[in-house]
């Protein structure tokens, strides 16, 4: 459709054929992309992305992220939104910038009243930040609400203040198992037997006995090894009235429990001490242990970066700490959010909803990011078992593994101290109990010692 040699008589057809709702997404998500002298990946759409003619002038929204893969999203969906809305087209200038640095570079500019996008991805643990004092983000209310029905309503509850809703998520987060099911068959282990933690250390002795390998790993530092397992329990870093809880009891018993399967070689502390490290991702391409449980959007990481491991992997709930007990827990996350220094905030909020609010944004998040909609009713649709590179690699029965398990999600609490939480847990508290080995109990009310003289 960018061909500027197609007749005109043909051009007249084909925009009959748009204005009818006819058109698809081409797919092309890197035409007009460029590095800018920092060495970010930029946009220059042009004046209208889908190459398709329209009477409206197309409008500029820019727009923040840190993730590549996400801005390759924003650009396809702008796409979408233009040749189904050819009388509002957009134009969609889209940067990616390294995650520390977008984040400051967009709280300044919010601070200082100049230089913030129209849109902008803001991370869980970020967000926080962006809520203190008045917010200097556009409510959402308007959009999120008559959606509520449809949606994980903790996906958006996270980025929320004062009841006002001011970012989407991408994805629930759903965390899950990952195995590696020619290593519990070389061990005569069927993971369907896996149903509680407690077998776990049952048939975790049985694959090291077996392989001579371990059947788990836990990070050394960081928060994937902590966080979704105490809130399987009903507990959290972090109460709703924002107080740090780090030293609750039933998290003294969770570390307790992962450190002895440490101690007893059942599992691992992740080679370079991080489930998202290259040294990790080679030690388990090379089939380095058994299994490891992270959020659903570490499937990505599997395909991209763990080829080796192709046909092997399978995807289960993690097992309860009691029968009858929560099989997963919401994980991560990342906002979209409209500035208030926007001159476009309607569009802004039409196209945000499109994105990621409609069954047809939600259904492409899924194909294209291998993420797990917050519109839960997508996880049943025909499209989530067509086949693309996750199901090729894990098989087709992906969601059915989330809908078993769609009503065990724990909501987290997001406070203003959950970045300083954060820091200490993953940065601290867990390498003591990980890499040296210390008493969880003193080193979880030490660390709670810490938060509440910072609070």
């Amino acid at each position: 459709m960018r061909n500027k040699s197609v007749p005109m008589a043909l051009s007249a057809v084909l925009l009959m054929l748009t204005l009818a709702g006819c058109g698809n997404s081409n797919g092309n998500n890197n035409a007009g992309k460029e590095e800018n002298a920092q060495g970010q990946t930029t946009t220059n759409t042009g004046t209208n992305q889908t190459g398709t003619s329209s009477t409206a002038e197309p409008v500029k929204l820019t727009l923040w992220t840190f993730v590549e893969q996400h801005q390759k999203f924003y650009e396809s969906m702008a796409e979408m939104w233009n040749q189904k809305h050819p009388e509002e087209p957009i134009e969609l200038e889209a940067t990616t910038i390294p995650y520390d640095d977008m984040h400051t570079k967009l709280l300044l500019a919010l601070q200082s009243g100049s230089g913030a996008p129209d849109l902008a991805d803001v991370e869980q643990s970020k967000f926080p930040n962006f809520v203190k004092g008045k917010p200097q983000l556009v409510e959402l209310n308007d959009i999120i609400e008559p959606e509520l029905p449809n949606i994980v309503k903790s996906r958006v509850d996270i980025y929320s203040s004062d009841d006002k809703y001011y970012g989407i998520d991408f994805h629930v987060g759903a965390t899950v198992m990952y195995y590696n099911k020619e290593i519990l068959d070389q061990a005569g282990v069927n993971p369907d037997d896996i149903k509680l933690w407690s077998d776990v250390e049952k048939y975790g002795k049985q694959v090291l006995e077996k392989t001579g390998k371990p059947f788990i790993t836990f990070e050394g530092n960081g928060n994937w090894s902590w966080w979704p397992a105490i809130s399987q329990r009903n507990s959290d870093q972090v109460d709703q009235d924002g107080n740090p809880t780090v030293d609750a009891q039933v998290n003294i018993d969770t570390m307790n429990f992962f450190q002895k399967l440490v101690q007893e070689k059942i599992a691992a502390v992740a080679p370079g001490v991080g489930h998202d490290t290259e040294e990790y991702k080679g030690f388990m391409n090379n089939g380095g242990a058994a299994s490891v449980f992270m959020p659903f959007w570490f499937m990505g990481r599997f395909t991209d970066e763990m080829p080796d491991l192709k046909g092997k992997m399978i995807i289960r709930p993690m097992p309860a700490w009691e029968e009858g007990g929560f099989r997963s827990a919401g994980m991560g996350g990342t906002a979209t959010t409209i500035t208030n220094q926007s001159k476009h905030i309607d569009l802004a909020k039409k196209f945000t909803a499109f994105a990621k609010l409609s069954k047809e944004g939600n259904i492409e998040i899924w194909k294209q990011l291998g993420f797990d909609p917050i519109r839960t009713e997508v996880w049943s649709d025909p499209a989530m078992k067509e086949a693309n590179k996750f199901t090729a690699y894990f098989g087709d029965d992906i969601f059915d593994t989330l809908l078993e398990v769609k009503d065990e999600i724990n909501p987290v609490n997001i406070r203003e101290i959950s970045p300083k939480v954060f820091d200490v847990v993953r940065n601290d508290a867990i390498p003591q109990i990980f890499q040296q080995m210390k008493d969880p109990s003193t080193v979880l009310k030490e660390s709670q010692e810490k938060l509440v003289q910072q609070k």
